[in-house]
């Protein structure tokens, strides 16, 4: 059972940045396509960015140019550096498989605001 912890989310003011991560056990990991994903109040669970195992990468079209997402499979490790940060990218973030099935960790929040 792979076991997922996000951190790095916090407070930021509109047009800074944050550097999420996500800890995976197991050893299935390097093995498998993750994906971002973010829920903001009221709304549905999206996916906002996804790596496969092979290191590919693609972005929803309300974070591209904007946010980066790696791996570091020695690490069973996924990031997602987020930068000029806006109030609508306000939501508690979550890593998972692409697509989700693995258990959902608890969510690191992310706040922009002034």
């Amino acid at each position: 059972q792979v076991q997922l912890v996000e951190s790095g989310g916090g407070l930021v003011q509109p047009g800074g940045s944050l550097r999420l991560s996500c800890a995976a056990s197991g050893s299935i990991f390097s093995t498998l396509a993750m994906g971002w994903y973010r829920q903001a109040p009221g709304k549905q669970r999206e996916l906002v960015a996804s790596i496969l195992s092979g290191g590919s990468t693609n972005y929803a079209n309300s974070v591209k140019g904007r946010f980066t997402i790696s791996r570091d499979n020695a690490k069973n490790t996924v990031y997602l550096q987020m930068n000029s940060l806006k109030p609508e990218d306000t939501a508690v973030y979550y890593c998972n498989a692409l697509p989700p099935q693995l258990h959902w960790g608890q969510g690191t929040q992310v706040t922009v605001s002034s």
